[in-house]
């Protein structure tokens, strides 16, 4: 069933339409589905937080909305035009970007470098335009300081600033963050919700995959569960995470 809640967005403002649509949505691996009639509405300015067991289907759900993955059926609509089965390139383009569980930045260039590739390649601006988005991304993510180191050099949290800065300078309506937090201290990842509170709070729509849960729900409000490739849940985090279909997925029984 498709979510019926309308997010005011990070603004206040009145319910608008929903921006990233999908419906029916599935994927397939020969006899193993990992996404099954997937419906979902993303609202300007939202920020939405995905949970659910391993194998539940998060990342596939993600790879299929960011087009690095075709889906076996169903449809993905962003921004009121059907962008079923269009490349990641383009999505990005467009406005719809993921980041990925293990940054893989070109470790020969420097964190600037790399941001400034994601800013010229991964928008429609000019080489001008790409260097100060580039500047803004990094002041964003707190990086300044490393625009001149080399990635290579740098350690988990600052790679995973640079994965988070690198898709904030394609400038997207849609950002989604794969497990971002995953191996990062409670200091680190408190930095990283900063960092994601001040994209969301530009506006920026978030969908965030996140097994450190207290560390999502600092961002998320709204949470989906998903278990077997479906949406088990989706409400506000408070009702998710009470709701015994989700207990059952983690723990395998509900609790009364």
């Amino acid at each position: 069933m498709a979510n019926q809640l309308q997010s005011k967005g990070a603004a206040g403002k009145k319910p608008a339409s929903p921006l990233l649509t999908t419906r029916k949505l599935g994927k397939s691996f020969g006899a193993v589905n990992a996404l099954s009639d997937v419906d979902l509405d993303v609202y300007p300015g939202e920020a939405i937080g995905v949970v659910g067991p391993n194998g539940a289907g998060k990342s596939t759900l993600m790879s299929v909305m960011s087009g690095a993955q075709r889906p076996s059926t169903g449809s993905v609509v962003f921004e009121e035009k059907d962008v079923t089965g269009t490349f990641a390139a383009e999505m990005c383009r467009n406005g719809l970007v993921r980041t990925h569980q293990v940054p893989k930045p070109f470790e020969g260039l420097s964190a600037f470098e790399n941001i400034f590739v994601a800013a010229s390649f991964g928008s429609n601006i000019s080489s001008k335009e790409a260097y100060q988005v580039s500047v803004d991304a990094m002041e964003t993510c707190g990086m300044l300081h490393l625009a001149n180191r080399r990635a290579a050099s740098l350690g988990l949290l600052d790679r995973k600033r640079l994965e988070v800065a690198r898709a904030v300078a394609t400038q997207p309506s849609v950002l989604l963050l794969d497990e971002v937090g995953g191996g990062l201290t409670d200091a680190e990842a408190d930095e990283l919700v900063a960092i994601i509170l001040h994209i969301r709070a530009q506006g920026t729509a978030i969908i965030w995959i996140e097994h450190i849960v207290h560390v999502l729900l600092q961002v998320a409000e709204r949470l989906i569960c998903m278990d077997g490739g479906k949406i088990i849940a989706d409400d506000l985090p408070d009702k998710v995470m009470s709701d015994p279909k989700v207990m059952q997925a983690y723990l395998g029984h509900s609790i009364t």
